[in-house]
């Protein structure tokens, strides 16, 4: 469930020939805008569905691919027809074992030390940004400093993990798709101890009590979090840790094991396979590259940490992200050149339009409205809001470029290569195709969410932006 996507409200600073006064006073009353106050009931429809639902979707996609071929219907049906029973479905759920147990503690304790050690790839590595960096504002008029080091920890890890496999020969490199139940089950202890103590931190040690938010709704405080920047000392920062490491590190290294472990039952390794490992290893290290500028989305910038923070970044990011590399260990696709260059062109071309629209954002936001868009001068609008702590501050909102064609194109370009990752794998099953649908879901959801915290946030402003720019996604159509 990782979040990529650029708060719409930092695009950019307003027109300066529109007067920004009468919008002010359309605007939110302090710390309106943000995470919700209060619970209505399909909220609350949601907030079960989502604690119910989502932890068993990893365990069952776990069981469709090892015991039934990965046909995602196969358990029901047969569960349903009276062919197996409840309890022989959940003989299937993996238990912890001493070596999943150990791996993961290994593997956790590793990132934790790689997250204190100083950024030096922002001193050897041109144009990279790392190193100590401020982030947003937050509702409460806090602006926290983060150790940005993700790039390093990524290469760290998956250099130790290549070279392992290459010459030491510790472990074998196919030792994670081979424990995959037993650390499923591991990722889900961590993702719910953290979970539960964000909670308890939340009432009884907070971080900033100021950027807390009580619902008065025990389930829906658990899922969306209190605490907005929950830390442990200075430095060690729940939302920042836990959204890039230990799970997104993992990531390209979970796919190699993928690679290695179809290499060894099937004597070969399918374009597919590469396809999926390239595509998304440039998107982890886009991340990485980026992780500074990834302070300004709205993980960071409006998010409190809670259950959909700590236990998605822990358990729904590595397995359900992961879940092409997965299906292509049991079910081997090769696809043609034709289709196979098909599959390349639209990842690539996705990622193009993902980055660069929000690079565009980003050198427009760090320039303040200085620099030029698609060669001109950029058209944008001056918005003002108040934080909780009652003083007025300004943001921009650009007009221009990809932000003039739809609001959200980024997404666009993400989904795009969402889509690709799943044609890598043929069209014969549903099982790699779950992520586009869940992408497809994530995002239109973002962009209601996101709209609605702007329009909050900037009162009748927002509305002027959105008659200026009206698409949300697919210009002409939506």
């Amino acid at each position: 469930m990782k979040s990529r996507a650029p708060l719409a409200g930092h695009r950019g600073e307003a027109d300066p020939l529109n007067s920004s006064k009468k919008r002010a006073e359309n605007a939110q009353k302090p710390g309106e805008w943000g995470r919700a106050w209060s619970v209505d009931l399909l909220s609350m429809l949601a907030v079960l569905f989502v604690l119910c639902c989502c932890p068993v979707l990893p365990i069952y996609y776990y069981i469709s691919c090892t015991d039934y071929q990965c046909e995602l219907s196969t358990p029901i049906t047969k569960l349903v027809g009276g062919d197996v029973t409840l309890t022989q479905l959940w003989q299937h759920v993996p238990s912890v074992t001493a070596k999943a147990a150990a791996l993961y503690a290994i593997w956790f304790t590793f990132q934790v030390i790689l997250w204190y050690l100083p950024d030096v790839c922002h001193y050897i590595i041109p144009g990279y940004r790392g190193g100590v960096c401020l982030g947003a504002v937050t509702p409460a008029g806090n602006r926290l400093s983060y150790g940005v080091n993700g790039l390093q920890a990524w290469i760290i890890s998956n250099a130790l993990f290549l070279a392992n496999a290459f010459h030491f020969r510790w472990f074998s490199p196919t030792i994670i798709v081979d424990n995959y139940g037993p650390l499923l089950i591991m990722a889900n202890i961590m993702g719910y101890s953290v979970s539960i103590f964000a909670m308890v931190k939340a009432y009884l040690f907070p971080s900033f009590k100021s950027d807390r938010k009580f619902s008065g709704n025990f389930l829906y405080d658990f899922l969306m979090g209190i605490e907005f920047n929950p830390r442990i000392g200075k430095w060690f920062d729940f939302k920042l840790f836990y959204n890039g490491r230990p799970g997104i590190v993992a990531w390209t290294i979970i796919n190699m094991s993928y690679a290695w472990k179809q290499y060894e039952l099937h004597g070969h390794l399918t374009n597919s396979m590469v396809l999926v490992n390239g595509l998304q290893a440039i998107y982890v290290v886009d991340f990485f590259w980026n992780e500074a500028w990834y302070l300004n989305t709205i993980d960071m910038h409006h998010d409190h940490f809670g259950f959909m923070l700590g236990w998605g970044d822990s358990v729904w990011l590595p397995t359900m992200y992961t879940l092409q590399g997965f299906f292509l260990v049991f079910n081997p696709v090769q696809l043609s050149q034709a289709a196979a260059g098909g599959v390349l062109f639209l990842g690539l071309s996705g990622y193009y339009i993902f980055r660069a629209v929000n690079h565009q954002k980003d050198s427009f936001r760090r320039s303040d409205g200085q620099a030029t868009v698609w060669g001109s001068k950029p058209k944008y609008m001056k918005v003002e809001y108040y934080s909780s702590d009652n003083k007025k501050r300004q943001s921009k909102l650009l007009l221009s470029g990809w932000w003039g064609i739809a609001r959200h194109m980024n997404y666009t370009g993400d989904l795009m290569g969402s889509l690709a990752y799943c044609l890598a794998c043929g069209v014969t099953h549903l099982h790699p195709y779950f992520y586009i649908i869940f992408m497809t879901i994530l995002l239109v959801h973002r962009c209601v969410r996101d709209e609605h915290r702007c329009k909050a946030k900037y009162g009748s402003a927002w509305d002027e932006y959105t008659a200026k720019v009206p698409y949300r996604l697919i210009p002409m159509l939506f």
